[in-house]
């Protein structure tokens, strides 16, 4: 341990040398170097155990000065008393740090450690706080002095860098950092800085991180600092409601346009022209993008369900802004037919795609036009159908003739995502594609009749006509339901029987076939969330997406498997789970209880006749699963306001159901309910349409003993959506909403993945709004939300109020009030468009969105949305809007929200 004088050399006797390993003079007199002053950014820092003022307990004793090197020390001077951390409106921190706006403008002096005559010091950053250096040394005078930086205090799912110097060095080999205790983080990075993201904790958690230095010979010293990590926060600014034509953000994130309607999936597919020219969409991104899920891929193409810079978009296209599809909007000719070149264009723009995504580094994202992934879905693929009803004569067609077999998804909505790693399609208002000559009345039972009736299938026509279009096809022939045949398998008759369930797609597959599973119910399937819990059954709760149509539930009869979690045959796992099993419909009851009612033959009743419409007798579990409205109807299920997306709290279990809207005729005055409490106008919409629920609301439910397979369950209404500006503070905006949280008829619903901070402890539930009562004053937006639990609102009676004045109380049940803590705007859309889809990469920090149909009422002249070319900047003004995806990221590389 002795120091040698200038011009000494060492032995090759010396202990601790052992040979002689330079020969030049090594050893400079140290210069004391003058103690930085840093000036704090907008965060807070903590002093780490070991310095006085930590509030940290320590004894003076335990605070020992940095071993002297040539009478060189370093010192520095003490940080204000600790106060409690403040975050906006939400403490994240129990009062052992410093406030990170109270010392903004403070300065602060940090140690300096001296090692061989130059600076060893230690920073660490995180957001925009500095960390000051505070070393420590065990006092023998060996090796090299280091800092590791002040604790601080951050909240759940922000980035963190500890940046630790050692400059001017003499001898220095090798410095980094390690985690000693606290919840494990992955270290990113190596050397002197490093980053992690804090995790998710129930409470204020500490974390301390090791900074290390070694010499060429070995010998090593290491200081330590603490970051106290706090439960999450919403960590962004809300963003305000506004008319642009561009998808506004908050500051510090950004926005990158992935797949658009019209960008091509294989090599040597033009790019889209967007004037109307194109044409192939068996081989291009469809229309109308809705639900979207993110799979993951590792480097050698295989699944992985934690990949987060590569992986396959799954997307749904629901329908068409047609006007922009044809250079000059569609053509009718005189006859009524329609181009054949034209309908297969429309067609093809419907269905399912998959396209690859990826990161190339730094969450810069892009898709891969010509991967072997790359997939288009339509209503001309080949499907199979699977379950009760598989085989059934009301499902033979002329294409179909053992009822087991089919083509075609339309129409695609929201979506699942299974537990085995496939994707769930829902095929939503297919009815309407369909077209029923006045003759076929005369040729049908009256037991079609009330079936066809039901569902919607009256169109004398179709939507956009193609069963007429010419030539003709069979591709075109099939939406002509119409008896034509002497039977069944003659003809389309039972088509629409073909549509309406939920389909099974293994996206890592494109050979494979998807399966339609009838065990689910055959109605407007808006999405279908899977519940699964280890050694339950497999819960799939799905809403009817139309005004007074039903929530269901399906239950399997298989327990969950979590060996079936990573089957090679994703398929047949399907085949196990949602083939079998017990298909129920909710009854919501005014003391906050509900029931599901089972959907199965013998236990459900005849529905009654109703007027000119006869009585319906069931013939069969088919027949239940086909005509399912008919049965729910004949269980005294509760009509809701227009059920649309489900989605499940990662943590309680709990379930959310959105209930966009509904008018006047369907929830009237004296026909309001506990779960569909309120009647009311908007001043935007005119007429008994602007009555009603225009900006609906969202429901929640509990299962009894947290089961799936519960028949009873207790419920609250989460939030009602409301005008903050114009609306009834008691009577309409119950839930209090803002400026900056105020929305209208929520559609998309999603919880953040539980694989990152957003999904965990407390997780971060987003809701997508298809608005049309706020459009004077915002585009449609989506919201960031962190909800509490069923019951922890209360009571309370409404009064409503029709057009003409009259009034009716209603009673119902109420969830917490909205604030700026649990409940801001995250994001606005372009004009006219509805934001639908939604999904993260697994570790929370690359969020994908979907913009519908922006400029849905322009002409192909005049088109009143230019996006997403309008996102740049600018945009000519013939440019026709297209749907698209988005990526979202933050800036510093956190996890998105927090």
């Amino acid at each position: 341990n002795r120091v040698f004088r200038r011009g000494e050399r060492p032995s090759k006797s010396h202990p601790r040398f052992g040979q002689t390993l330079f020969s030049k003079k090594f050893h400079e007199t140290p210069i004391r170097q003058p103690v930085d002053r840093f000036r704090f950014p907008k965060s807070v820092i903590a002093p780490s155990p070991g310095c006085r003022g930590t509030g940290y307990g320590v004894s003076q004793s335990d605070h020992r000065k940095p071993a002297s090197i040539n009478n060189i020390g370093a010192t520095m001077t003490d940080l204000l008393p600790p106060t409690p951390y403040s975050d906006g409106d939400v403490d994240t921190n129990d009062s052992l740090t410093p406030s990170l706006e109270s010392l903004a403008a403070e300065r602060f002096s940090r140690r300096q450690a001296i090692f061989g005559g130059a600076k060893a010091s230690s920073l660490a950053f995180f957001g925009t706080a500095v960390l000051a250096a505070c070393s420590s040394d065990d006092g023998n005078g060996e090796g090299p002095v280091v800092s590791a930086g002040d604790n601080a205090a951050t909240s759940a799912g922000r980035i963190v860098t500890l940046t630790g110097s050692a400059t001017g060095i003499k001898g220095l080999k090798s410095s980094g950092w390690s985690q000693t205790s606290g919840p494990n983080v992955e270290i990113m990075g190596s050397g002197n800085e490093v980053t992690f993201i804090a995790p998710a904790v129930e409470a204020a958690t500490d974390l301390v991180f090791t900074y290390r230095a070694t010499n060429i010979f070995g010998v090593s010293k290491t200081a330590s600092t603490t970051v106290r990590v706090s439960p999450a926060v919403l960590g962004f600014a809300a963003v305000a409601k506004n008319l642009n034509d561009i998808v506004t953000v908050p500051e510090g994130y950004s926005v990158t346009v992935m797949t658009r309607l019209g960008d091509p999936l294989a090599a040597g597919v033009s790019a889209y022209a967007n004037d109307g020219s194109d044409d192939n969409f068996a081989q291009r991104i469809g229309d109308h993008g809705d639900a979207l899920h993110f799979f993951g891929l590792n480097a050698a193409g295989s699944r992985d369900d934690s990949s987060s810079i590569r992986g396959l978009m799954v997307q749904n296209h629901e329908n068409l802004n047609v006007q922009y599809l044809h250079p000059n909007g569609p053509t009718t000719n005189g006859d009524g037919s329609r181009p054949a070149a034209e309908a297969r264009k429309e067609i093809e723009a419907h269905g399912v795609s998959v396209s690859e995504y990826k990161d190339s580094g730094n969450l810069t994202w892009s898709y891969v036009q010509n991967s072997s992934f790359n997939r288009r879905i339509t209503p001309n693929t080949p499907m199979s159908l699977h379950g009760p009803a598989a085989g059934s004569a009301m499902l033979v067609t002329k294409y179909a003739k053992d009822g087991k077999s089919g083509r075609g998804t339309i129409n695609n909505c929201a979506n699942g995502i299974s537990g085995w790693a496939t994707n769930l399609t829902c095929e939503e208002n297919w009815a309407f594609y369909f077209r029923r000559d006045a003759s076929d009345a005369t040729a049908r039972t009256a037991r079609e009749l009330t079936a066809l009736s039901r569902y919607g299938v009256t169109s004398t026509s179709g939507n956009f006509s193609w069963s007429k279009a010419t030539p003709s096809d069979d591709m075109f022939a099939k939406w002509n339901a119409t008896i034509l045949g002497a039977s069944a398998a003659d003809d389309y008759r039972n088509e629409p029987n073909q549509y309406g369930w939920v389909v099974e797609i293994d996206p890592y597959n494109p050979a494979s076939t998807p399966r339609k599973r009838t065990a689910l119910g055959r109605f407007g399937h808006e999405g279908a969330f899977v519940q699964i819990a280890a050694g339950q059954p497999v819960g799939v709760y799905m809403g009817d997406d139309s005004r007074r149509e039903y929530l269901y539930k399906y239950v399997s009869n298989a327990n969950w498997d979590a060996a079936d979690a990573n089957a090679a045959d994703r398929l047949a796992v399907g085949d196990k789970y949602l083939d079998n099993g017990t298909l129920y419909v909710a009854r919501f009851n005014a003391d906050g209880t509900g029931e599901w009612l089972p959907l199965v033959f013998k236990q459900v009743p005849n529905r009654p006749a109703k007027g000119s419409t006869p009585e319906y007798v069931f013939a069969d579990q088919a027949d239940i699963l086909i005509n399912t409205r008919l049965a729910a109807d004949a269980l005294g299920a509760t009509p809701m306001d227009r059920p649309e997306w489900t989605a499940g709290n990662p943590v309680t279990g709990e379930i959310y159901l959105t209930l966009t809207n509904n008018n006047a005729s369907n929830r009237p005055l004296n026909g309001t309910d506990a779960a569909n409490p309120r009647h009311y106008g908007d001043p935007k919409l005119s007429g008994s349409t602007g009555y009603g629920s225009p900006n609906g609301h969202i429901i929640r439910l509990r299962e009894k003993a947290n089961t799936t397979a519960a028949t009873a369950f207790t419920w609250d209404i989460y939030l009602f959506g409301a005008d903050s500006t114009d609306a009834d503070p008691v009577n309409v905006n119950i839930s209090g909403l803002t400026n900056d949280n105020d929305f209208s008829s929520p559609d998309g619903l999603y919880f953040s993945r539980k694989t990152n901070p957003a999904g965990q402890v407390k997780p971060v539930m987003w809701i997508q709004t298809d608005d049309g009562a706020m459009t004077d004053r915002t585009n449609c937006m989506m919201l960031a939300a962190m909800p509490g639990t069923v019951g922890d609102g209360g009571a309370k009676t409404i009064t409503n109020k029709a057009s003409g004045g009259s009034t009716a109380q209603q009673a119902t049940i109420v969830g917490t009030a909205a604030s700026a803590a649990n409940l801001r705007r995250f994001l606005t859309g372009p004009v006219e468009c509805e934001i639908t889809g939604i999904d993260m990469t697994p570790d929370g920090r690359t969020l994908f969105v979907g913009i519908q149909h922006p400029g849905e009422d322009g002409t192909p002249a005049a088109p009143t949305s230019h996006w997403p070319d309008s996102q740049a900047g600018s945009a000519a003004a013939t440019v026709r809007p297209r749907s698209a995806v988005i990526a979202i990221t933050k800036n510093d590389g956190g996890v998105i929200a927090l």
